[in-house]
């Protein structure tokens, strides 16, 4: 039976705050600081184990390996040689992201039947431009299953294509027909547009799309400015229901019109800027929380602990849910985590999973999540992750050779070694 499963990216040992992320307000803010990758990896595994518990399908995907002394080589140098900057983006763990590994079209809305896949180029970001040979060997690894799955190689350079971040889908239900939408950036101020609408038009071509479902939607120049370097910071969807901020998209009428003749059974809800200002629903990152469907049929948002730290947000969030008023709807429930480390580099709960419709028995078992194996890596990560990295560790090769052996033993742990390099 096909189904929704969220595939959470492992965070890796190499997590530092280089503040590599231009547009990412929260990666610059925290340049510098002293990051603990044991503590980071700890609290996403929390996360799945809890939507596990939840009764959502959960998947995993392991953290790249770091250094890339490939890419350094490509580039001339070594991890011994290279710059300050281009070593520290050889390890930068953002792979942990897994929203920008591919974006996804289930089954039931492509021409052939299957599952497509096409993974992420990231092209305008450095530190990213060279995840997606890693990111397709993986997903080559856990959809292989080609009476299933088509994974497609990246979309060539100079489009930016930065995945599911920036892609959006509603239907009655998961394994019903739905309506895709891809959200794309023209400019937003000093920050760059990361999701070029040609790649958005050529992966709903690789995917063989139905034009007639398919919608490209402009993201606002003031949210980029703002700091929503992806659409996933001000809006979310989930089977009928929109949830984003008033702001987020450049014509939100046409876009509501759109979706409601493709899809009249829709629920669009919209936090009125006056309540909520893009400032704190990004800071917040209350629209990068994962909007799910509990076994019950219930929508709940598992949202960031700086959701019910920040007044106005968590002050919507009660009085939704309590059905008060205008902001009466349709999520149920709010469940609050502890992911500090990811937020503090720019990544929510939203951030951290790449959704798949489809049958968890047509995946290679050994990227499927159980408390067992869950279990399993947390002991791993207790052992051999690093406590803290300040960014001046990054120069050390005591540094490098752990980092390289506790990716190695997860693998290991996993029987993925064909993935250990």
């Amino acid at each position: 039976m096909r189904t929704e499963i969220n595939f959470d990216g492992i965070v890796g040992p190499s997590h530092n705050y280089a503040g590599l992320s231009l547009g990412n307000l929260a990666s610059t803010r925290n340049f510098g600081k002293v990051s603990a990758p044991r503590a980071a990896a700890l609290q996403g595994l929390a996360k799945m184990r809890a939507n596990l518990q939840r009764g959502l399908a959960q998947g995993f995907f392991l953290p790249q390996r770091r250094p890339d002394a490939e890419w350094l080589g490509q580039l001339g140098t070594s991890v011994e040689a290279a710059s300050d900057t281009l070593r520290a983006n050889a390890l930068s763990a953002s792979s942990m992201w897994a929203a920008n590994a591919a974006t996804v079209s289930p089954g039931a809305d492509t021409a052939d039947g299957r599952c497509h896949l096409t993974v992420a180029n990231l092209v305008t970001m450095p530190h990213r431009s060279h995840e997606w040979r890693e990111t397709l060997a993986q997903l080559r690894i856990a959809f292989a299953n080609e009476a299933h799955f088509a994974v497609h190689p990246p979309v060539p350079a100079p489009f930016g294509d930065e995945g599911a971040a920036n892609h959006m889908r509603l239907c009655a239900d998961h394994d019903a027909p739905g309506v895709e939408v891809f959200v794309y950036g023209v400019t937003g101020g000093p920050y760059p547009a990361r999701q070029h609408r040609e790649a958005s038009e050529a992966v709903a071509r690789i995917h063989g799309l139905d034009p007639a479902r398919t919608i490209f939607a402009r993201q606002s120049d003031a949210a980029i400015a703002a700091g929503a370097f992806h659409n996933d910071v001000v809006a979310v969807a989930n089977e009928r229901v929109l949830f984003t901020h008033e702001l987020a998209f450049a014509d939100r009428d046409a876009l509501y019109a759109q979706l409601r003749e493709k899809l009249p059974e829709i629920e669009i809800v919209e936090v009125p800027a006056a309540e909520v200002s893009l400032s704190d629903a990004i800071t917040s990152y209350l629209f990068n929380a994962q909007l799910v469907t509990l076994p019950s049929g219930e929508s709940a948002l598992v949202l960031p602990g700086e959701a019910r730290e920040t007044p106005s947000v968590w002050r919507w969030l009660e009085a939704h849910v309590a059905g008060t008023g205008h902001n009466g709807g349709p999520i149920r429930h709010l469940f609050v985590h502890d992911l500090r480390e990811s937020m503090a580099n720019g990544g929510g709960p939203a951030c951290l999973r790449l959704r798949v419709v489809a049958d968890p028995a047509t995946v290679d078992p050994r990227f499927i999540a159980s408390p067992e194996k869950l279990d399993r890596i947390e002991a791993l990560v207790a052992r051999l992750w690093p406590e803290r990295i300040a960014v001046e560790d990054l120069s050390s090769p005591a540094l490098w050779a752990a980092c390289v052996e506790a990716r190695s033993a997860l693998c290991a742990e996993l029987g993925l070694d064909e993935l250990a390099g």
